[in-house]
Formats: structure tokens, C-alpha cells, sequence
């Protein structure tokens, strides 16, 4: 019975998946599970999820329930307190269900059904250490002691002894009491990654553009920290100036001077050059704009910030526009006729919410 229950809720389970897969495209476009985030896993509501029931034939067929009778008569042998005065709903209820994904499941769907594929991480992989309490001992350093086994042990040696009064619970351990924790170090190697978004702030670029570079964000941290073993992410704002800031800043800062993008990939660089040897990181540099900028001069400088500083240490470089109707969109053309044809080079035009899922394929479909 045990065994097959288990195997009632594993179907269960992969039924609820299925529903979510299903649905993932207007989970994405809605951006409803970035708020449900938690530590570990994300709650997912699944709108509806059809429990069994029975199911009535057409009253014309004969069978159970077409013998004699009118509605409210009591059935035989089985008296009714009621009086049968209510009447019955006709529509079938909804059945809402909130279904906790790890973000590695969340990844893998998404993974699934844009068809990404696998990223093969490029460089040496980086080795890290950590320490794994394995046991107890009879001896080691004072500050390994474990309090709780020294205090049971000390209580046994008692009771064995008859010295123990329960009246008078005193426990007092000996030397030979004394219980420590055993442990090894552990070489854990994993391959670095570091996302650096950049985003115009200018006036242009408003809330529903956040909105949209919010949740994009999201899945490609989703997707690229299930491929790698340790993920950073840096944060860069720019309108005529660029300056690095936190997440929480860099979503909801809004300014409203002019655009000179080439600041931004300025700093990008900086920031590569002294804290990512491109030997050992993987590097993803995304920015978000509306196309704007400053003059073509600035352009002809952010081309050629690209081509020599930011594109030889990156595995991919990729500018996401997102349409604003303050913007006149030409950078992405620009970066088109210089860069276009670059294999670390992506570009992607988001013109709304729907446009989201299609992005997120640009972006990550080369397995870059």
C-alpha cells in the first residue's frame, strides 16, 4: 500500500510539472514568481488542478440512480434529518495549488522547453575548500568539543557508577568524558561565473522597462547558476555617467539626464580587468537600454570598448533593447553593422512583456 501511494504522488507530481511547463511562457511574461521567491525554492501557483470525481450519464440511460422517486424523497432504509429544500450548484468548483520548485527544477524546465543547451565552461576550474564534520573522538582541540555527547556520556558513567542522585541532578564530566568532533577538509572543484548587468536609468527608460530587464534577469541568473558552481553578479547604472550599485538600486534608481553608454562599458572593463583573471572567470556582461545615446562619436568609442576591452575576456557579450516610445532604438542598429556578424556578440530587441521568452532563447541558445 505504502509503495503505491509513493507511486500515486510521483504521478502526481509530474503532472503538476507538466502543468507548469505548460504554463511557463505566461509565468515568465507575468514575472509572478520572482516575488514568491524564497532561500532555496520558488512557490509556484498552479491556477487549476482537475481531482476525480464521478462523472453522470445522460438521465435517458437507465442504470444506478433511475429507479422510483422524486427529488427530496428519502431513501429506503436510510432516513434524512434535512428536508431537502437547497439546491445543488451546477459549475465545478476551482482547485488552486502552490507547488515549491528548487530554482535548479525552475532552470531545468526552462532549459527543457527553449531547448537550451548545456554551457561548457571555458578555463581552469577554481578549487575551494571546506571543512566536513565526519565523527567523534576521545580527543582533539577545546574548541571541537561537542557539549551534548560529553554531557550524555558523563550521565552514563554516572548511572553505571550509582552516583547519579535524581534528586540532585548534577552531571559532572571527567576527562574521560570528553567527546570532540572529527573532521576533514573537502577539495570542492567548481567553475566561476559573473554576470555584470548594465541598464540606462535615463528619464527614457521607465518603469515598465525596469520591469521587463527585472524579470529577464531573473531567468538568465536562473539558467546560468544552474550550469556553473558559483555564480556573482555585479550591477552598473549609467545615464551620462556610469557607477556600480546594488541590485535593489540598480531596479528601481531613475534619472533624467542624457545617455552616453560607452561610460558603462567603460566601468564593465574596470571591473573585469582587476577582479575577474579571464584565465579562471566566465564572464557574461548584459545591458539593457532603449537605444538612445549620446552622439555617433560615443558610439564609435562603446564599438571600440567592445572590440577591445570587454569582448576578449567574455564568453558572450549581449545588449537587450527594450522599445520605449521616448527612444529612438538606433543602437542596436549600429551595434548591428559593426558587431553584428561577432560570434560572442548577441543582440535582442524586447518590445514587451511577450517579447521576454524570446529573449531569454537570443540570449542563452548559443550555449556560450
Amino acid at each position: 500500500m505504502s509503495l503505491r501511494i509513493q507511486n500515486d504522488h510521483a504521478r502526481f507530481k509530474d503532472i503538476v510539472r507538466g502543468r507548469i511547463k505548460q504554463n511557463l511562457k505566461s509565468y515568465i511574461k507575468k514575472g509572478e514568481l520572482i516575488g514568491k521567491q524564497g532561500k532555496d525554492t520558488i512557490t509556484i501557483p498552479v491556477p487549476r488542478i482537475d481531482l476525480p470525481h464521478f462523472r453522470f450519464g445522460d438521465k435517458s440511460q437507465g442504470g444506478v440512480g433511475q429507479g422510483q422517486g422524486q427529488p427530496g424523497d428519502p431513501v429506503d432504509g436510510d432516513p434524512q434529518d434535512g428536508d431537502g429544500s437547497g439546491k445543488a450548484g451546477q459549475e465545478a468548483g476551482e482547485h488552486g495549488l502552490d507547488v515549491d520548485l528548487t530554482l535548479d527544477e525552475l532552470a531545468d524546465m526552462l532549459g527543457q522547453e527553449l531547448q537550451l543547451p548545456r554551457i561548457e565552461p571555458k578555463g581552469s576550474e577554481l578549487v575551494t575548500q571546506r571543512i566536513k564534520y565526519t565523527g567523534v573522538n576521545t580527543v582533539g582541540p577545546e574548541s571541537l568539543k561537542h557539549f551534548k555527547r560529553t554531557y550524555k556520556q558523563a550521565l552514563r558513567r554516572q548511572i553505571a557508577a550509582g552516583s547519579y542522585d535524581p534528586k540532585n541532578p548534577v552531571i559532572v564530566p571527567i576527562r574521560e568524558d570528553r567527546r570532540y568532533r572529527t573532521w576533514r577538509i573537502e577539495q570542492k572543484p567548481q567553475a566561476n561565473a559573473v554576470i555584470i548587468y548594465m541598464m540606462d536609468v535615463s528619464g527614457s527608460m521607465g518603469d515598465e522597462q525596469k520591469e521587463i530587464v527585472r524579470i529577464e534577469s531573473f531567468w538568465l541568473d536562473a539558467w546560468l547558476r544552474r550550469n556553473y558552481g558559483g555564480l556573482q553578479s555585479r550591477y552598473i547604472i549609467h545615464d551620462a555617467a556610469a557607477k556600480e550599485v546594488d541590485k535593489d538600486t540598480f531596479f528601481h534608481t531613475r534619472e533624467s539626464g542624457g545617455t552616453m553608454i560607452s561610460s558603462a562599458y567603460r566601468l564593465c572593463a574596470d571591473i573585469i580587468e582587476a577582479d575577474y583573471p579571464v584565465e579562471s572567470w566566465n564572464i557574461y556582461p548584459f545591458h539593457f537600454s532603449d537605444g538612445d545615446n549620446w552622439s555617433i562619436d560615443d558610439t564609435r568609442t562603446c564599438i571600440g570598448l567592445l572590440r577591445d576591452r570587454v569582448l576578449p575576456a567574455a564568453n558572450q557579450f549581449s545588449y537587450g533593447q527594450v522599445e520605449s516610445p521616448y527612444g529612438s532604438g538606433q543602437f542596436i542598429k549600429d551595434l548591428g553593422e559593426q558587431l553584428g556578424k561577432h560570434q560572442k556578440v548577441v543582440l535582442s530587441e524586447i518590445k514587451d512583456k511577450d517579447g521576454i521568452y524570446g529573449s531569454i532563447k537570443d540570449f542563452l541558445g548559443g550555449g556560450r
